[in-house]
């Protein structure tokens, strides 16, 4: 049975959260938390199901949010490696919606690169083929099922090799760029009832304290530091119990894209 603060985490993505729902749970431990590792795929919304979210009020212009080409990936960071893995997978998606089969495998691609170079093992290659296979047959509804197949496979085998607090900044890392690619969405089309998909504050929090529960080593990352302080000015943007205004929406908007530049370096247009 799922806890109350996994009922929150899941719900928020649709904005029916009432503000004091977090807050009569009592707050985890930093061991709970280091814990939590299958508990947070579970309750987590994934980029998939938060843009079929956005999808059910607007539809946004994916092909101009997919337009993304991020930085090298090659770096000797490893937080900033497992950030970025999530920041790719959110790409994925976003390619997905836009139905650009060609920046699906590149995007593909760069996961295998990415989990290769984070000490995962050659199995999770079959999954690159398979992505790269789908997008060929612009089969959209199994590249979304591969996809979330590929990042789970990928976490699961950190975890096999102890590499749990990884997994966690994976997960981070995902959910800043879906944020971003949402807000950037609402705040080209503004309307308050897109915006309340933006106030997440209950899974900001819980993403804030999966960083305290981290070892000193990578707490101490600056990248790490600078991640966490962007999400609490992210949480106090969107704490107020009303939809976010369309300063606010900027605001997030601002916040997220210093935060993936920081990640996968300065997006410059896709060719």
């Amino acid at each position: 049975m799922r806890s109350a603060l996994q009922f929150v985490c899941a719900t928020a993505l649709l904005g029916s959260v009432a503000p004091l729902a977090l807050a009569a749970e009592k707050p985890l431990t930093p061991a709970e938390m280091k814990s939590a590792i299958v508990l947070d795929e579970v309750a987590l919304p994934t980029p998939g199901e938060f843009f079929a979210a956005i999808n059910k009020l607007d539809r946004p212009n994916w092909s101009q949010l997919a337009a993304r080409k991020p930085g090298p990936l090659t770096t000797g960071n490893r937080a900033q490696a497992a950030l970025n893995l999530g920041t790719r997978v959110a790409d994925g998606f976003i390619a997905i919606e836009a139905q650009d089969g060609q920046q699906v495998k590149n995007v593909g691609k760069d996961i295998i690169d990415l989990a290769r170079g984070l000490g995962v093992s050659q199995s999770i290659l079959a999954r690159g083929n398979s992505i790269g296979d789908f997008a060929e047959n612009n089969d959209w509804s199994a590249l979304k099922e591969e996809l979330d197949a590929t990042e789970n496979e990928v976490k699961h085998q950190m975890a096999a090799q102890k590499d749990n607090d990884l997994v966690a900044l994976v997960t981070i890392g995902a959910w800043v760029r879906g944020l971003q690619a949402a807000s950037m969405e609402i705040n080209t089309n503004y309307h308050p009832e897109s915006a309340r998909l933006l106030r997440q504050p209950a899974i900001v929090e819980y993403l804030v304290a999966r960083i305290d529960a981290l070892p000193e080593r990578l707490k101490s990352d600056e990248l790490v530091g600078k991640v966490r302080n962007g999400l609490l000015e992210i949480k106090a943007a969107v704490a107020p119990a009303t939809p976010p205004t369309a300063a606010t929406v900027k605001s997030v908007l601002q916040t997220t894209t210093s935060l993936v530049d920081a990640i996968s370096g300065p997006a410059t247009p896709a060719p």
